[in-house]
């Protein structure tokens, strides 16, 4: 009896540990679930193949520019026949991003489109900096910052210097074709 006791302890535990574990969603996850799906479009783009003019950086820009590794984007095109399907993908990216583990960093509207910057990491280091933005006539964007001994402070400053960068249509040709 003592030995039947041990064993379904035991399962519990396992069983609990198990689901804990599970599938729920993650960025990553969602990434992975629609790199095929129609409407949608995914790019590793190494930071090296974008040029762009560091001499105007600031010291804290060039630190924050050496620290990025990589850009990891998602796209997703959207017109007048899929604007419920478009409104149920931003409904799920936002229920990702609502998750404690994403700091907010900044969040602003320009012409109509919205920006909203996260990072994974505390006040010092992230690990992980989502650049999320979205526009009803085009769709969306997920651009996954991942890096070594990223600040998210000096970020914002290499995001915004990246805005008012002239980055040549021709480096990233096959994401602006996709969502013309």
């Amino acid at each position: 009896m003592k030995r039947t006791i041990q064993y379904i302890i035991y399962t519990f535990f396992a069983t609990v540990i198990l689901i804990s574990c599970g599938d729920g969603l993650s960025l990553q996850r969602y990434y992975v679930d629609n790199q095929e799906v129609k409407n949608f479009i995914t790019q590793d783009i190494p930071l090296s193949m974008i040029e762009i003019d560091k001499d105007s950086f600031t010291e804290e820009q060039k630190e924050a520019y050496k620290s990025v590794n990589k850009l990891n984007f998602l796209g997703y095109k959207s017109n007048e026949t899929n604007l419920e399907a478009f409104n149920a993908e931003i409904a799920k990216v936002k229920i990702i991003l609502s998750d404690s583990k994403y700091v907010d960093l900044v969040e602003f509207s320009d012409k109509g489109n919205k920006v909203i910057v996260k990072y994974i990491g505390d006040d010092d280091e992230a690990d992980e900096i989502v650049v999320f933005g979205s526009s009803k006539e085009m769709g969306f964007g997920i651009v996954r910052i991942l890096g070594n001994d990223m600040n998210p402070e000096k970020m914002v400053t290499l995001i915004d210097a990246f805005q008012k960068s002239n980055i040549g249509e021709s480096q990233v040709q096959d994401i602006m074709n996709f969502f013309k």
